[in-house]
């Protein structure tokens, strides 16, 4: 029996691995058909929306909680950023190092119930120090979805259909995103933001239980060829200095932090800047951010992964090339965006600059997939999650707030303004410089992962 890799630099038919004797207890041989797979990877989907609409939720009631328990910026951004970011880096190594040993599905079920839970805790806070220990164990809860999530669709998909497939599973961050908006905005509206929080954590109850009950374990490394290196178990000390070893990765993890940092740096603060600078309502602005996140955020996200397959099947760079290049154009909107003086126009520019700021996800995570054997997956995943959090989910919100406290005085309520800006354009900037330089080396470090 042979298996076709697919039309890109591995260009050869090799023969199909035999099922691996340190299987995990639910790991099935058997070859899972294409609707099934289909069905498997919009299951992962809908993890990831819920994940990100517990996540991002938090954004458009920021100012509601700011209000209520009369904080600076400062304490904002360290609520949507390190209160997160600190556990959720730090718990996904561990959980990685089980996902490369143990049932991947089973992690992701027990992931989605606890943060599930812990979104819903959030609504019952009495206190600021109350929400950040419930956004602690959101982050707990979220740090088991994505390691172990890439790591299946890696082994659901081809090497030549993998950036597509992550950049479709990466579709739960707009659409997430969006549906966080829409609802946080107009239940924040009509109620308060502690329902906001009790609605959308409770259902995620339910979606755990689905996939504790229909998502299937596929077999580790079917579309790779199995070697005695690739099939050996791996430390989180040598995984880490394989992935060090590699110029490009550590130029695109880099890279993909720094877009990360004002990435979500932007998207903590976008509904409080809509507030004070347009005073536009919750409920409009949520249905606003919403229709625009599901839109062109999916439709930029997707392309990435899609462009990034089409034009690296002929020369792998292009994996890095597309997220360079987008960002690049993107920068421009972002003054556009900032600085009209209508918000609806300005809301108008913001659709081309989320199809462009999205760009980068899909072919970042299937490079770092592609870049090791099947037994390093879930653990290059965290670590490229972890650099990327810790930078981005962690810094970025809270340097848009310290800085918005620090243009205050001399800028008084278009602080927000001025600190988004400025965070935007340099570390867009900065981002392509990084991943330029990883396409240099690229090609040469694909061939390494057989070897370590």
């Amino acid at each position: 029996m042979t298996t076709r890799v697919g039309a890109d630099r591995y260009h050869a038919t090799v023969p199909a691995p035999p099922a691996s004797e340190e299987s995990t207890p639910n790991e099935t041989s058997e070859q899972l058909s294409p609707g099934y797979t289909r069905y498997a990877l919009g299951l992962l989907v809908v993890v990831y929306i819920f994940n990100f609409i517990d996540r991002s939720i938090l954004s458009i009631l920021l100012q509601s909680i700011k209000e209520e328990f009369q904080v600076s910026d400062t304490f904002l951004g360290f609520l949507s950023g390190v209160a997160f970011a600190a556990l959720y880096t730090i718990a996904g190594i561990p959980i990685a190092r089980w996902a490369d040993r143990g049932s991947r599905t089973s992690i992701i079920a027990l992931a989605t119930l606890i943060w599930s839970a812990m979104t819903a805790v959030t609504g019952l806070a009495q206190t600021f120090t109350h929400l950040v220990i419930a956004r602690v164990g959101v982050g707990i809860g979220e740090a088991g979805c994505s390691p172990p999530a890439h790591s299946l669709i890696s082994d659901y998909f081809p090497p030549n259909r993998r950036a597509t497939a992550l950049a479709v599973y990466a579709l739960g961050i707009p659409i997430g995103g969006g549906i966080g908006f829409l609802a946080g905005g107009w239940l924040n509206e009509y109620f308060d933001w502690r329902t906001a929080f009790i609605v959308v954590g409770l259902p995620g109850v339910v979606l755990a239980l689905i996939v504790k009950l229909t998502l299937k374990e596929p077999r580790r490394g079917g579309f790779e060829v199995a070697t005695e290196a690739s099939s050996q178990s791996k430390s989180i000390e040598e995984v880490l200095a394989f992935m060090n070893s590699l110029k490009s990765f550590r130029h695109l993890a880099l890279a993909g932090a720094l877009h990360a940092f004002y990435g979500y740096g932007a998207s903590a603060f976008i509904a409080t800047f809509f507030f004070r600078s347009h005073a536009m309502e919750s409920g409009e602005l949520g249905t606003w951010l919403a229709a625009i996140s599901c839109s062109a955020g999916v439709t930029g996200t997707f392309l990435g992964g899609y462009l990034s397959d089409r034009m690296g099947a002929t020369d792998a760079r292009w994996y890095m090339w597309i997220p360079a290049i987008a960002t690049v154009i993107y920068i421009p909107f972002a003054f556009l965006v900032y600085l009209y003086p209508d918000p609806y126009v300005a809301l108008l520019i913001y659709l081309p600059g989320s199809i462009l700021g999205g760009m980068y996800l899909g072919p970042t995570f299937a490079m770092t997939q592609s870049l090791v054997a099947p037994n390093m997956r879930g653990m290059a995943s965290a670590i490229l999650l972890f650099v990327m959090n810790i930078i981005g989910l962690g810094l970025g919100p809270q340097a848009v707030g310290i800085l918005s406290d620090l243009l205050e005085p001399s800028l008084g309520g278009e602080s927000m303004r001025y600190a988004l800006l400025s965070i935007i354009v340099v570390f867009a900037s900065w981002s392509v410089l990084h991943y330029w330089l990883a396409s240099r080396t690229l090609r040469e470090d694909l061939l390494m992962k057989n070897r370590a």
